[in-house]
């Protein structure tokens, strides 16, 4: 015997349970990606950071003393996080991710840290006259935030913070003439490289 007209075992119905059930599985799982992984760590910008290490490292190798030397990387540490900065927040509006919400404050809590560690050591070593070890411990401070705080972003980042560890350990022994070569190879091949993955991977 066929259903009564507008029964709910009708199955004409089952259908759009179907729809409806896969529409609220992709919003969830859509939910879970983004408070669980923060995806704007941005690529171009990263990039761009590179270049402008490159042209700072040019400078310094230049510089004829290591106040101006300290100088030019001071610098250019703001430049770079000036471009960061503005690079992560347009990526954000981009993709619809809150800078501030979820993975997004994890990862920047994460960051900070070490990047603050590094200010206070930088002042320390140069208030003791210890200069040569600055390169280092940045990339050492550098790496191991861009760790911490990449746990909560995409897994390529993770790595780019252990090149930088890599980097850092060979320069806290190295002869003062690569100091500035390893710079340039961290803080700027380091940067376009991985900063080139990301945005081909993930955009911005």
């Amino acid at each position: 015997m066929s259903s009564p007209s507008g029964s709910p075992f009708e199955t004409s119905s089952i259908p759009s349970l179907q729809d409806r059930a896969l529409d609220n599985l992709k919003f969830i799982r859509e939910t879970m990606e983004r408070s669980t992984a923060f995806t704007a760590v941005p690529g171009r910008g990263g990039a761009w950071m590179g270049v402008t290490a490159l042209v700072a490292a040019f400078l310094a190798s230049r510089s004829n003393s290591a106040e101006l030397w300290l100088l030019i990387w001071i610098g250019e540490a703001a430049l770079a996080a000036a471009i960061g900065s503005v690079a992560i927040v347009r990526k954000t509006q981009s993709i619809d991710v809150p800078l501030f919400g979820g993975a997004g404050r994890k990862f920047v809590l994460s960051l900070a840290p070490p990047m603050v560690a590094g200010v206070l050591l930088t002042l320390g070593l140069y208030h003791a006259g210890r200069v040569r070890l600055i390169p280092g411990e940045w990339m050492l401070l550098y790496g191991a935030g861009v760790i911490t705080g990449g746990s909560f972003s995409v897994r390529v980042v993770p790595l780019m913070g252990l090149c930088f560890m890599g980097v850092g350990s060979v320069a806290l022994f190295a002869p003062g003439h690569w100091l500035n070569i390893l710079m340039a190879l961290a803080f700027g091949g380091l940067h376009i490289i991985f900063g080139i993955i990301i945005a081909r991977r993930y955009g911005g």
